[in-house]
């Protein structure tokens, strides 16, 4: 079967693989959206992968004053781990220092979820017994004093088991300024995709890596096969005219949110044509031994 083509950009036959996670997410306001962002970027500062951040992380979309709780504008964060112990502890930590620390802010439940996470019922200690709680419309929220006034903060959180972290895709081009102009429009619109995000710095990885390694203790290490200057020393996967590649990596609270991302990706990649530099587009796999969610690009854009 011929690999299909969107401009002249063929699609290759493959799949993403990616695997389950659990996620939140959280809404965090203050008195102006610029602290709100300011607050929301270093909460997600140094979460690009579980491989060694701890978490996955970015921020969602921005909040209008019309839809938060304390009528200001609002940031909507999403974080993923692997496991709900962990993701209590990197979600107080995160809060407890980038959000609570940040002038004007506050910090709300955005997800209803089967379970909860500890939110301000964790963070109400720092308030040194001078803190209190009041319950509005049977939700709890923690009033915490602090030197520009006060830190509000919702007792729990929700979260889901649905999540789903890894999805991607492999943006191959003639050249490394056609591949990042791109990866930077696919990335923009992805932004506009409900629960999903794109965790690496501006959405991007150009460190694309394989499973393990031939230094012992090492689980991940550089995608040869993808590298352009290794082209002539290993089983390579790139034609000789691909210069570059990137990859866009996504989180979702579920896989609809994921493949949703992924197709808007692509279609914004292929917007500039084969003629704007861009050859391919594919995606990273393991042969299904890694993850059980298969994102296949032809099913995904059909």
């Amino acid at each position: 079967m011929a690999n299909l083509k969107i401009k002249g950009v063929e699609i290759v036959e493959t799949f993403a693989e990616a695997f389950p996670m659990v996620g939140t997410r959280v809404i965090i306001t203050a008195p102006t959206q610029k602290w709100a962002l300011i607050s929301a970027r270093t909460m997600t500062g140094f979460a690009t992968s579980v491989i060694a951040c701890g978490a996955e992380a970015g921020i969602e979309r921005l909040v209008p004053a019309d839809e938060t709780l304390d009528g200001r504008p609002g940031v909507s964060v999403l974080l993923f781990t692997m496991d709900v112990n962990k993701l209590q502890t990197q979600l107080r930590n995160r809060v407890g220092q980038c959000v609570l620390t940040s002038p004007g802010s506050a910090c709300f439940a955005g997800l209803e979820g089967e379970k909860k996470l500890k939110l301000g019922s964790s963070l109400r200690f720092f308030g040194d017994g001078w803190q209190v709680s009041k319950v509005i419309g049977g939700r709890r929220f923690w009033r915490i004093p602090v030197m520009d006034g006060e830190f509000v903060c919702e007792q729990s959180t929700g979260l889901t088991k649905k999540a789903v972290g890894g999805g991607n895709l492999l943006i191959l081009g003639r050249s490394h300024r056609a591949v990042l102009t791109a990866c930077e429009r696919a990335v923009k619109a992805i932004g506009g995709v409900p629960d999903a995000i794109a965790p690496f710095p501006g959405g991007i990885v150009r460190s694309g890596s394989k499973v393990g390694s031939k230094y012992k203790g090492q689980i991940a290490s550089t995608n040869d096969a993808y590298c352009p200057t290794l082209k002539a020393a290993v089983n390579t996967a790139l034609p000789l005219n691909v210069e570059a590649v990137m990859e866009i990596v996504i989180d979702g609270l579920s896989a609809p949110a994921v493949a949703a991302a992924m197709r808007t990706g692509i279609h914004a990649v292929c917007k500039g044509g084969a003629s704007e530099g861009i050859t391919h587009i594919s995606a990273g796999n393991y042969g299904g031994n890694l993850g059980p969610h298969h994102f296949h690009l032809k099913e995904i854009i059909a």
